[in-house]
């Protein structure tokens, strides 16, 4: 029966990805080669996964150089096609301008503007006026000249908070158009507005013209001693973490911290390399981050942490890197005390574990029968403290890329496929959560932080309309995946069949 049920749910998850492929080759048929292209690319990212899945379900079993081959070619191919697509676009006719002048400026005025200058706004027939723009006029002017029919020819102006929404026809690269756009802004008004490039509700691009006191606030004097209170609090339950996984409580026999000190170190170079990673690639890219506000808890030291944006980002490639740059590194340094750990664990070894504790994550019992092999197969296996550090680490990492608000996930999947996914994913993320804390409390925990403190997306970059490169999508994918099979337990079946547990 548990053989029966494994084949009916394997063929059901490859009949969904099946349905997937063909739903999203219907959807891109109306668009052409370029929709084709895109279609393409999806496949070249999902195959690789699903028949490494399939081969898994029936018992063929990659080994570690297979697995990073078909990463490899799956990520290449995915880069190929990418740039065909690219190009693809670029030999796509220009958008051919208006001839007529704009149906609410008037004959005089449209013949009596110079090229860029701005149309006046008058309201439609039988239409109260609108209300006056928070921009003074002079200001508001001198920014309705810097556009033109050669960059973004404007249709309409309508009042948006302190600001304005600029409505028009874009007229090349995003990117370049903003760019120029932005400079010209600087040279004539200086610092005092702010350009944004964004996607309109009608799926048009549209620009937006804030002041500059609208920009993100730096984080006040209290909020940053809570980040140190808490930098504090997350040092202390590391240590007390090390302290349990020893079998010992550090706050009843603090007199033991020396034998604490070499887990907690691990654990908390693992945190601190997460968020330095932040760091270092928010200031290579002049974007202010605040200082991180963790979240400690007893039992791992801490679910990692969170922080916000001081200033605006230039584009969604800049939040692409600066989300991907703390789980790359602190995800990296994981796996390599994983893999150091388990190739150093011999009988012996400091810890002594259940082997079903290797169930619990698909990407940690794959690792472990590599290296390990039939050591796996015993009821207790002796293991070096590097893999449990290790795990932990990977644990953290995986928990803030759940592709929910303003985790790391979400940032990249903000980035990558842009806001509606985003919205959807958090959404999805949190019933996912809510389901899953009927088995254990910590998803219903997980559940209620991203509710309550990280829900919102983050605001759109200036230029909001340029998507990250192949690469970029590609490793942002890879860690989302590696997320999952982090998170994920193995089946007790598929254990057995590796050879996982007595």
């Amino acid at each position: 029966m548990p053989l029966a049920s494994e084949t009916l749910a394997t063929s059901a998850i490859a009949l969904a990805a099946l349905v997937i492929l063909g739903w999203g080759f219907y959807r891109a048929r109306p668009f052409g080669r370029l929709g084709i292209l895109a279609w393409l690319q999806s496949v070249a990212l999902m195959l690789p996964w699903l028949a490494f899945f399939v081969l898994f379900a029936v018992g063929i079993y990659l080994n570690l150089a297979g697995i990073l081959l078909v990463l490899a070619l799956s990520t290449g191919l995915y880069i190929v096609l990418g740039n065909r697509l690219r190009a693809a676009a670029r030999d796509l006719p220009p958008p051919i301008a208006p001839a007529l002048p704009h149906p609410e400026a008037s004959p005089e005025a449209e013949s009596a503007a110079p090229e860029g200058a701005a149309i006046p706004i008058a309201p439609a027939p039988g239409q109260a006026p609108a209300q006056s723009v928070a921009i003074p006029a002079e200001d508001l002017k001198a920014i309705q000249g810097l556009f033109g029919i050669d960059t973004f020819f404007i249709t309409e102006t309508i009042p948006y908070q302190e600001g304005a929404i600029l409505k028009g026809n874009l007229r090349g690269e995003p990117a370049t158009i903003h760019t120029a756009l932005n400079q010209k802004l600087q040279e004539r008004l200086g610092d005092r507005y702010r350009l944004f490039l964004v996607e309109g509700p009608e799926e048009r691009p549209t620009f937006v013209v804030l002041p500059s006191s609208a920009d993100p606030k730096p984080t006040s004097l209290a909020q940053n001693i809570f980040a140190v209170g808490l930098m504090v609090a997350t040092i202390a339950t590391c240590f007390e973490s090390a302290g349990l996984l020893q079998g010992f409580d550090l706050f009843t026999n603090p007199e033991r911290y020396r034998e604490a000190l070499p887990i907690a170190a691990g654990l908390l170079s693992v945190l601190g390399l997460h968020e330095v990673g932040h760091q270092i690639m928010a200031r290579k890219l002049n974007v202010k981050l605040s200082l991180p506000f963790f979240l400690p808890v007893w039992q791992i030291g801490s679910f990692g942490a969170f922080n916000r944006f001081e200033s605006l980002l230039p584009n969604r490639q800049a939040l692409c890197d600066i989300a991907l740059a703390g789980p790359v590194v602190g995800g990296a340094l994981s796996l390599l005390m994983l893999l150091v750990g388990l190739e150093l664990s011999v009988p012996g070894s400091q810890f002594q574990i259940p082997s079903e504790f290797f169930q619990g994550s698909i990407l940690v019992g794959t690792l472990a029968k590599l290296v390990m092999g039939a050591k796996l197969q015993e009821s207790v296996v002796d293991i070096h403290p590097l893999v449990a550090i290790g795990w932990l680490g990977l644990a953290i990492t995986a928990i803030n890329l759940m592709p929910a608000g303003q985790l790391d996930g979400g940032r990249i999947v903000q980035a990558i496929y842009g806001r509606k996914t985003a919205r959807r994913t958090t959404i999805g993320t949190v019933v996912v959560l809510a389901l899953a804390s009927f088995a254990t409390p910590l998803a219903l925990y997980w559940a209620l932080v991203i509710s309550f403190l990280v829900r919102d997306l983050e605001r759109p970059a200036l230029e909001e309309l340029s998507e990250p490169d192949d690469a970029r999508a590609a490793l942002g994918l890879l860690v989302l995946f590696l997320m999952v099979a982090t998170l994920l337990p193995l089946t007790p079946s598929l254990a057995g069949r590796l050879g996982i547990g007595g």
